[in-house]
């Protein structure tokens, strides 16, 4: 009987460990080829556009559509793109979304469903919203 406990409480640990929820790492985004690196910064996450489509056409691509024109001349080429998220081990909130797609910075929420997948939100204002999967790379 004590070696039936422990085996499951075992499996029990095991099972648990399986989805690590560490969001930190190199995401691929589902369009123009984006590569983002999450990381934490402090006691938030953060992340940058490490490479894109844009990027490896023009390595010294800059942030032409920035809504705020002091911005425009900064380099894509590691861009931060992803600020302030703060919550954990599988869903942050209150954090800030940059698109150099269009210039825009959106309020966010990024949430690990799997070891492999999350799900980023950027919302106007709710529900003006726009939702993508990222897929783990490393």
């Amino acid at each position: 009987m004590l070696r039936t406990i422990l085996l499951a409480a075992a499996l029990t640990v095991t099972a648990g460990s399986a989805f690590a929820a560490d969001v930190t790492g190199v995401w691929q985004t589902p369009t123009n080829g984006g590569q983002v690196e999450i990381t934490r910064c402090g006691n938030s996450l953060c992340g940058k556009l490490i490479t894109s489509d844009h990027i490896k056409a023009s390595p010294a691509q800059k942030d032409v559509k920035n809504k705020d024109e002091a911005q425009r001349g900064r380099p894509l080429k590691n861009l931060q793109m992803l600020y302030d998220f703060s919550g954990g081990p599988t869903k942050w909130t209150g954090g800030k979304v940059y698109n150099p797609d269009d210039g825009g910075t959106y309020s966010g929420t990024v949430e690990l469903l799997s070891d492999n997948e999350l799900k980023l939100k950027g919302c106007i204002v709710a529900p003006l919203c726009k939702t993508q999967k990222w897929t783990r790379l490393k």
